[in-house]
């Protein structure tokens, strides 16, 4: 793309409510170490009013691609022209960006960079091997993403603490996509059985399981915990989490390494490959949104050989 063409690019982040969103600082920090002129703004967006942003923001203006965060995960597969397997698989998507073909043209591809955030959380955190017993707190579009990635690290089965599983079968889908056995439990019996697994992700709002643990045995250690909320921090339920003995990873880590494959995405890489200078890069980004500097190298998860066509 010529610079008389589309002006300088963009990238913005688009949900409802979106004006919390620390992607700005990331992928700010990203492409000023990148030395890569990019601007990259959020943009409150509803589900009805999706087809008026991809109309109004195309790539032949210069916009290089959308981060795209709740309510729309679902909803924004309906305006891209082509799916990733990937994203196919998983039924949402985060991250959308163009290609443009040998004949000129565009083709907008959504895809799911959650994955990659957390599994690279998971792992920095100091998870290793498969998961041998695996738990989920929540049935929607991040709780799919969860699945993926306890695909990715190994596991074969999960089990996904909801209120109501019937308003969950989107995951149990997904499951069946990812080669996943599966079985959902009352999200009220997660305090008498946390103990049971090595890694549990929960994928509620902030606040939402502030209670989660009030009834549990606090004899019984627990494992590993990637919460998806982030602020405040440490929430409840991490706090709780350590009190019991087990370690907690938060979602601000699976923003920043979600992140990193977006920033790929946007400057027209390889998501396979590392960044140019991607030490450098994280720790530019990490220090923007107040993350301590780790020598941690991400992997870059999207579709390996276990992911079901």
């Amino acid at each position: 793309m010529s610079r008389h063409e589309t002006g300088c690019p963009k990238a913005f982040v688009l949900g409802h409510p979106i004006k919390h969103s620390k992607s700005p600082l990331l992928h700010r920090a990203a492409y000023r170490a990148l030395g890569v002129e990019m601007e990259y703004e959020r943009l409150d967006t509803q589900v009805d009013q999706l087809a008026e942003v991809f109309a109004r923001h195309t790539p032949e203006g210069g916009t290089r691609g959308f981060s795209v965060t709740m309510p729309l995960k679902s909803a924004v597969k309906d305006q891209v022209d082509k799916l990733t397997p990937f994203a196919q698989a998983l039924g949402v998507v985060n991250t959308v960006y163009w290609q443009r073909g040998d004949d000129g043209q565009f083709t907008s591809w959504g895809d799911n960079t959650d994955v990659s955030g957390i599994v690279n959380a998971l792992r920095q955190a100091g998870l290793v091997g498969k998961p041998q017993r695996a738990a989920i707190i929540g049935g929607g579009g991040t709780a799919t993403a969860a699945l993926a990635a306890l695909r990715a690290m190994g596991a074969d089965g999960v089990r996904v603490f909801v209120r109501d599983a019937s308003r969950a079968q989107g995951v149990a889908d997904a499951a069946t996509r990812l080669g996943l056995n599966l079985d959902f439990s009352p999200i009220d019996s997660f305090a008498q059985s946390y103990a049971e697994f090595d890694v549990t992700i929960c994928t509620l709002p902030a606040g939402a399981a502030d209670r989660l643990l009030a009834a549990a045995n606090r004899g019984k250690s627990s494992g590993y915990l990637l919460d998806v909320s982030y602020d405040p921090w440490p929430s409840v339920l991490a706090g709780e989490w350590e009190s019991l003995g087990g370690t907690v990873t938060s979602g601000l880590e699976m923003l920043v390494y979600q992140a990193v494959d977006q920033v790929k995405l946007f400057t027209g890489q390889d998501r396979a490959h590392p960044l140019p200078q991607q030490k450098e890069v994280l720790a530019a980004m990490r220090q923007a949104v107040g993350l301590p500097p780790t020598g941690f190298d991400p992997e870059s998860v999207n579709g390996p050989d276990w992911l079901k066509s």
